[in-house]
């Protein structure tokens, strides 16, 4: 079976002759234009609309390109997106598949966030995001509860998961962070961690060390720190959260913990994926250049990532090193949501209306499975009936 993954992956499989390039334009234009929800609800469709309708690709290819996506950082169902356009069209359907998922979520993005530059601080867009952000919280919370019963699978997994926990809220660089959580598994592995625990620097990067000063602002810098981010991302499209804030808040002082969570709101108000967060965050910063810069740092080492790694994906899978070291990133990474959750949560949750929002939100999302953007679209509902009413005449 491992034989057949390495190979599924490192052949176009489906000749350019079987497929349209224009058809497969056409689909990922309207995902990108329709799909909400997040990664998973990404997968769902494309796993409906792909396999079962139109059988552009078998249930077990699709499943071995899920696979490759998920031990790829980055955005996961830009990832598959572009797996399934190479292997429906070669190279120029790698670029179509990518480019079309990616670039109508990116618009929809930069008009809103050009629209937030400019009335942010109208009272009925502030309204709308008093109810959203809640809401964004709870979608966050329940992703961290979802992936955490994935990927605490071992005791040793769940000491790593809570260790990198206290470390997330000392300070630690989420890189740094997230090395050392994979290393940890990978030492576990070896059975050598226990000496090599005892000679390791815990104290070595306290809080002070990463917290840093704000900086002066350039496109190439911007580029740099997206292109950063999407190149060490593991876990979800929400850890990005975690990266954004220790680089752009915390480091360099380019935005507020306000401006984070409201570019996180926008990211889970629009279609496609959630890492256009950065599009909103390059428009804040720098105007439609920095939109365009920071949409391209962001997604191009999806696209790399994915031409390089047919071939290595099969290797991978069958090493016992490499999939504990994937293992301990992933449990670092759920440490890194929980801090970034618990810093956007004392931004958003400003009153009893909010809280009870965000809890009702959970439960919603907990017990009875309801889509996140329905959710959404209620609290701002919500947050416009309740500044509304409380707004005097």
């Amino acid at each position: 079976m491992p034989e057949q993954t390495g190979r599924t992956l490192s052949e176009s499989a489906v000749p350019a002759s079987h497929g349209s390039i224009a058809e497969l334009a056409l689909f990922f234009l309207r995902l990108g234009t329709t799909a909400f929800g997040g990664p998973a609800a990404h997968i769902a469709i494309m796993e409906d609309e792909l396999v079962r309708r139109r059988r552009w690709l078998s249930r077990e290819k699709f499943l071995d390109l899920l696979g490759a996506s998920s031990l790829l950082p980055g955005p996961s169902s830009s990832e598959l997106a572009i797996h399934i356009g190479y292997l429906r069209a070669g190279w120029i359907g790698l670029l179509v598949a990518g480019i079309c998922f990616v670039f109508p979520a990116a618009v929809i993005v930069g008009i809103l966030a050009w629209l937030y530059a400019r009335y942010g601080k109208l009272p009925a867009t502030s309204a709308i995001l008093y109810g959203v952000k809640p809401v964004v919280i709870a979608v966050i919370v329940q992703a961290l509860w979802g992936l955490g019963r994935t990927a605490v699978k071992t005791t040793f997994l769940g000491l790593v998961a809570v260790v990198s926990v206290f470390l997330a809220f000392w300070g630690w660089h989420p890189l740094l962070l997230l090395l050392a959580a994979g290393g940890a598994v990978c030492l576990s592995k070896l059975r050598t961690a226990r000496g090599m625990f005892a000679a390791f620097p815990v104290s070595a990067v306290p809080a002070a060390a990463v917290a840093g000063t704000a900086a002066s602002f350039s496109l190439a810098s911007l580029f740099l720190v997206f292109l950063k981010v999407g190149a060490v991302v593991f876990g979800s499209g929400y850890v990005l959260l975690a990266f954004l804030r220790a680089d752009l808040v915390v480091h360099r002082g380019w935005l507020t913990d306000s401006q984070l969570v409201d570019a996180v709101a926008v990211g889970q108000l629009t279609p496609g994926p959630v890492f256009t967060t950065a599009t909103f965050i390059g428009y804040l910063l720098g105007g439609v250049r920095g939109s365009v810069v920071a949409t391209v740092g962001i997604f191009l080492p999806a696209f790399l990532l994915v031409a390089a790694s047919g071939s290595l994906v099969a290797r991978i899978r069958r090493s016992t090193i490499a999939g504990a070291f994937l293992d301990g990133v992933n449990v670092g990474s759920l440490a890194l949501m929980a801090e970034v959750t618990w810093q956007l949560g004392r931004a958003s949750l400003t009153d009893a209306g909010t809280m009870v929002l965000a809890v009702g939100s959970l439960i919603a999302l907990l017990r009875f499975r309801l889509n996140s953007g329905w959710l959404i679209l209620i609290g701002a509902v919500i947050g416009l009936m309740t500044r509304t009413l409380t707004t005097p005449l």
